[in-house]
């Protein structure tokens, strides 16, 4: 995979009695938090937190929120315990941010469903995962952060922030008994100025975070608590506000600066913004006087062009560096780093351009969760998941339904990954314009983000009110940020409502409902905002309505959706279909169709599980959207002795011939776009695949039958901190087990922790927070992360009770 460090540690098949162990070197990809020199400091805020529950209706067990009337009444006397520096916080629990209480929280059913037979019914509860977080559930939906820290000497005299990335849901942020913020988004960032509430001397600092889950915002899991990072910034007090250079750009090589520069005292000082390239060259250097009235902001326009350009793309997304300085008398008084690609983006009625080159958009939707850490993902992981679905073959990505986090946008920048950033609420109300300008002035830098999209699927989306609305955030949007168009996801009323408000119009899988439109709007670019929702299951070849499992071949959709060969032939064959992001991929928590009943908790509607472990959906993508060679066969070979079973390969080879026991069954020709298929009756042994090119053997795939599991195998995927293992389970012949179950425990040693594990399993109610887990079809995964900062190798075991276990080595 590009760009990853990847160790494939299969041992031997030898029955050894000792662990073999196989040393793998992670690499370092992820930016840093932030390349800041000079005198503003960014500060990692996310260490040394303690969490405890609070209460959404008892207000003795939330701490005494709310017991008397100076909570709100008087300032610096907010009546939490808490809040005061002697507080006793040992029984709380010592957490490191980012944080999602929910996915340590147990599976609880919904007792008061009852299943009333009807197609595609949902019990509420299945949506968010069965996990009690909610107005049913007071107990366990208030959670309470603490932080108490101290300042430097002369910190009193500067300009002190914390930014806040993400909290679900509604926040209160106490500092030294002082409510400075309150914020009513689980998905936009916040800054919150603390300057005039720190304490001078020598006292710690108590900074407390009230958050409240108890209402969600999506129907689909979300998590709970400080899921995003924490920064603290100290600058100077003539200063860069959050999110304040702004560069337009283009491939004629222009490139515009807009900088937001403010000052608490009247100023006169330079404004220099220096541009390198990626080999860290510099290409222009701009300086710019700028006379600054005290309490007040300027806005400073500089513009320039730069030689021999370089232009951001898929395959070589080249980014720039604005270094801005802000100088006085000759010295730096703040620096702000921003970066930036030349490309240019163009959607026609016929195609999507992207530097001039046509290109279908191959992408997926994804929401912020994963086995074992929930929706708290730590950066390296964010990576890990993005190098999924680009060795895949996709190249884009929509933050479904919510703006995305800072670190999928760097990565996507980096990698090469075009983006749908999206607001979460369609609403032209203050709250919902505040949200979307918050979503734009982040973003706006990104080469990666390629349109906004103000909604999806809204109940107003095809009615005259909705258009109103629409052309309200329309108008933000242009103001801010008139270089990209802007889309919404519609599944109803195209041709309506807000369709005349879109530059590019997002269809959620009624495309057979355009022509309409295209009558109405004959020069709308047309894109598939979500497609498929295909439904399976890793491993699984047969539907259970028992154990509540969808085959794995490509052959189950809900009535709303398409399989993968129905929906990506229509849109690479024709020209006015723009291409698509398919739904979704990976699997998440909640919305378990078709089963969205206990005990259901995870979809079905992945590419990948929630592990990210590739369904076998995963070839074919990777077989149509890349220009890798693939042979891809499936099932596994475990059946009853004359059971006719489906053989299916995935391949873009120019033919397959399939083999059983060494008798050809056949060769067929590959067509674009389609799978091949075979029927096999099962006899024990093996089957094997050529795929063809020119007349010639170019490729072989086989599956054999194995006997019960023998010995772990693991896998590791090292970025930065953190190291992502794949246990797989073989027999004592090296055969792939690909039905075994068995309990693998996760071991380490060294300054490292288990963070998280999975297996996939969509009906799984094993704790995530654990150091085993049983392997759904034959894998599971552990997540290990290295303590910051701290140097030294690791070693991470698998054992499983007889078997023989596995073992990495990371180099420290």
């Amino acid at each position: 995979m590009a760009g990853l460090n990847r160790r494939h540690l299969l041992q031997g098949t030898a029955a050894l009695s000792l662990v073999p162990a196989v040393v793998a070197t992670g690499q370092s990809v992820a930016a840093p938090l932030s390349p800041d020199t000079g005198p503003r400091q960014i500060i990692r805020f996310d260490d040394n937190w303690r969490f405890a529950f609070g209460h959404a209706s008892d207000v003795a067990r939330d701490f005494g929120y709310g017991a008397y009337q100076y909570t709100h009444a008087k300032q610096g006397s907010s009546g939490v315990v808490a809040s005061e520096v002697k507080y006793d916080d040992s029984t709380w629990t010592a957490v490191q941010l980012p944080h999602d209480w929910a996915v340590d929280l147990p599976f609880v059913n919904n007792e008061t469903y009852v299943p009333g037979g009807r197609e595609y019914e949902e019990d509420e509860a299945a949506a968010h995962g069965y996990k009690p977080v909610g107005r049913k559930f007071p107990e366990t939906s208030v959670g309470w952060y603490r932080k108490v820290f101290k300042l430097e000497p002369g910190d009193e005299l500067k300009r002190l922030t914390l930014e806040f990335d993400g909290v679900f849901r509604d926040s209160t942020v106490f500092l030294n008994g002082y409510i400075i913020n309150r914020h009513e988004s689980g998905y936009t960032p916040f800054e919150v100025d603390i300057s005039n509430f720190i304490n001078t001397d020598d006292t710690p600092n108590v900074l407390l975070v009230r958050v409240d889950a108890s209402y969600g915002e999506g129907w689909f899991y979300e998590g709970a608590g400080i899921y995003r990072h924490v920064r603290m910034v100290k600058s100077g007090r003539t200063y860069v506000p959050q999110w304040g250079v702004y560069i337009k750009s283009d491939i004629s090589s222009a490139v515009d600066i807009e900088t937001r520069v403010a000052s608490d005292a009247d100023k006169t000082v330079v404004l220099v913004s220096t541009i390198t390239d990626r080999d860290g060259h510099t290409v222009s250097r701009l300086e710019t006087p700028v006379t600054l009235a005290a309490q007040t902001e300027q806005t400073i326009n500089q513009a320039t062009k730069l030689d021999r350009p370089r232009l951001w793309g898929l395959d070589d997304p080249h980014l720039y560096t604005v270094k801005t300085e802000i100088v006085e008398a000759g010295v730096a008084v703040d620096t702000f780093t921003s970066t930036f690609g030349l490309r240019e983006v163009v959607f026609k009625v016929d195609g999507f351009f992207l530097n001039g080159q046509p290109m279908k958009i191959k992408g997926t939707n994804n929401h912020q969760d994963h086995a074992g850490v929930g929706s708290a993902i730590p950066d390296a992981l964010h990576i890990w998941r993005l190098q999924q679905l680009k060795a895949m073959g996709s190249n884009a990505y929509r933050s479904s339904h919510n703006p995305a986090t800072p670190e999928v946008l760097d990565a996507c920048d980096r990698m090469g990954l075009l983006v749908i950033d999206e607001t979460r609420l369609m609403t032209s109300a203050p709250e919902g314009l505040a949200e979307l300008e918050t979503l734009v002035r982040r973003g706006r830098n990104h080469p990666s983000i390629i349109l906004w999209s103000i909604g999806n699927e809204e109940p107003q989306q095809g009615t005259a009110r909705g258009l109103k609305i629409a052309r309200d955030m329309r108008r933000v949007v242009k103001r801010l940020d008139p270089t990209r168009p802007i889309t919404a996801a519609m599944n109803n009323g195209q041709g309506y409502g807000i369709t005349a408000a879109l530059d590019v119009l997002g269809v959620n899988y009624y495309v057979n409902r355009l022509e309409p439109v295209r009558e109405k709007f004959p020069n709308l670019p047309v894109v598939a905002t979500e497609t498929a929702s295909t439904l399976c299951t890793r491993g699984e070849y047969e539907r259970s309505d028992t154990k509540l499992y969808v085959p794995a071949y490509d052959t189950t959709a809900p009535k709303w959706g398409h399989t993968a060969e129905n929906w990506w032939p229509l849109y690479n064959a024709t020209p006015n279909l723009l291409g698509g992001f398919v739904w979704t991929g990976f699997d998440y928590r909640g919305e378990p169709t078709p089963f969205n009943w206990w005990p259901s908790v995870t979809s079905h509607f992945g590419i990948m599980d929630l592990c990210g472990f590739p369904k076998d959906n995963y070839w074919y993508y990777q077989a149509w959207w890349s220009d890798k060679p693939v042979l891809h066969l499936f099932p596994h070979w475990n059946w009853e002795t004359g059971k006719v079973v489906p053989v299916w390969v995935h391949s873009n080879c120019e033919a397959v011939e399939l083999f059983v026991n060494g008798k050809s069954a056949g060769r067929k020709t590959v067509v674009k776009d389609r799978h091949l298929e075979w029927s096999i009756p099962f006899a024990p042994g093996q089957i094997t695949a050529y795929g063809y090119k020119g007349g010639k053997v170019v490729m072989k795939a086989e599956r054999r039958t194995a006997c019960d599991a023998a010995r772990v195998v693991l896998t590791a995927d090292i970025i930065d901190d953190i190291t992502v293992l794949k246990a797989e389970l073989f027999d004592a012949k090296g055969i792939a087990a690909p039905r075994a179950d068995n309990l693998i425990h996760f071991d380490v040693e060294g300054p490292a922790r288990v963070i998280g594990v999975g297996n996939g399993n969509p009906t799984s109610h094993e704790p995530d927070k654990a150091t085993s887990r049983k392997a759904f079809n034959g894998l599971a995964q552990a997540i290990v992360q290295k303590a910051g900062g701290r140097p030294g190798a690791i070693q991470i075991t698998a054992r499983s009770e007889g078997l023989i276990s596995g073992r990495v080595d990371v180099k420290g």
